[in-house]
């Protein structure tokens, strides 16, 4: 997972008020250095690349003058200070309320019902109001894990299950089963255009980042480009003349793992316009919904599962298109 959540965690934990005014003395050891990288020395608490856009914001002074530029080389001896503010990302990792169908809860781990719409980590252009948020109001012990003890995603319009950690032992448990391949995902999707091919496909791609947009994930050759291994299996629940209802089993976790599997065989999620998708039947957003999902628990070896039900735009969507959908 990317190191920017658990650095934005700390730095959010660290702030008591909204300016914290710090004294900077540079030693020897500082003489000559880039200064953000004297200032890490010095505030080890917070990450590098936080302190140097403090400089850039104007926050720092050396020697009675504001230095704005990170690169500017510091001397033995030199004093300043530094206005430690919050930036977006620290603002971020903060307890907001917010209604969560908790599905599953013991003492290590939660088991959650993500509706569509609900982002799952702060990022740029939603650091607020994401299920990390809700997820550190509803425990405290929560903002001492890494995450908030997230160990997988859905994707902003993606609904379903995901499993939660409450400890630091059942996060590293699950972690490790996720990457062994042990934790079992299961979702359905409705894609445009009637399946083609076998009523059960097995699709193995190589997914990264797309070398001609790179705001998009796209099949790629390893040869060339780099990118991870992929694959999911498909299985065709009901065909119709506008497009196919459709089974989807992970066997690896990446990036839009579905939606670019499903777009490279021909049958783009319905609604899901950056991978060649348009809204249809009635549904703007994409038509996935995670709704199995089965693993061990990691602290007492007892195998779970759950199931989550269509939610009732899919359902909707389903009804226009003369699709059925049984629940098990």
């Amino acid at each position: 997972m990317d190191s920017g959540p658990d650095e934005g965690l700390e730095d959010a934990v660290e702030f008591g008020a909204e300016i914290e005014t710090r004294s900077l003395k540079f030693e020897a050891q500082d003489h000559g250095e880039r200064l953000d990288r004297a200032l890490a020395r010095l505030v080890p608490a917070f990450s590098r690349s936080y302190l140097a856009q403090l400089v850039d914001d104007g926050a720092v002074e050396v020697g009675g003058q504001v230095v704005t530029k990170p690169a500017h080389r510091v001397r033995a001896g030199d004093e300043g200070s530094i206005d430690l503010r919050p930036t977006p990302q620290s603002r971020a990792f903060v307890p907001e309320l917010m209604p969560l169908d908790v599905v599953h809860e013991d003492e290590h781990l939660l088991v959650i019902d993500k509706p569509p719409g609900l982002v799952v980590h702060p990022a740029p252009g939603n650091w607020q109001g994401t299920l990390l948020n809700g997820l550190l109001a509803r425990d405290p012990a929560a903002g001492l894990l890494p995450r908030a003890g997230i160990v997988h995603r859905l994707d902003k319009d993606t609904s379903g299950l995901m499993v939660v950690a409450r400890t630091r032992t059942a996060m590293d448990a699950l972690v490790r089963q996720i990457a062994a391949r042990e934790v079992r995902r299961q979702y359905v999707a409705l894609a445009h255009r009637p399946w083609s091919g076998e009523p059960l496909r097995h699709v193995n791609a190589a997914i990264g980042r797309d070398p001609r947009n790179r705001l998009r994930m796209a099949v790629v050759d390893l040869d060339r480009n780099s990118g991870k291994s992929a694959s999911t299996d498909i299985r065709l629940i009901e065909d119709a003349q506008a497009g196919c209802w459709v089974e989807c089993t992970l066997q690896t976790g990446r990036t839009h793992q579905i939606r670019v599997h499903m777009a490279s065989i021909g049958h783009p999620l319905v609604g899901d316009e950056l991978y060649g998708g348009a809204p249809a039947a009635g549904l703007a957003r994409q038509a996935l919904h995670a709704y199995r999902l089965g693993f061990d628990h990691p602290v007492t070896g007892l195998s779970m599962a759950f199931e989550s039900p269509l939610p009732d735009d899919l359902r909707g969507a389903l009804a226009a298109w003369g699709l059925r959908y049984n629940e098990r």
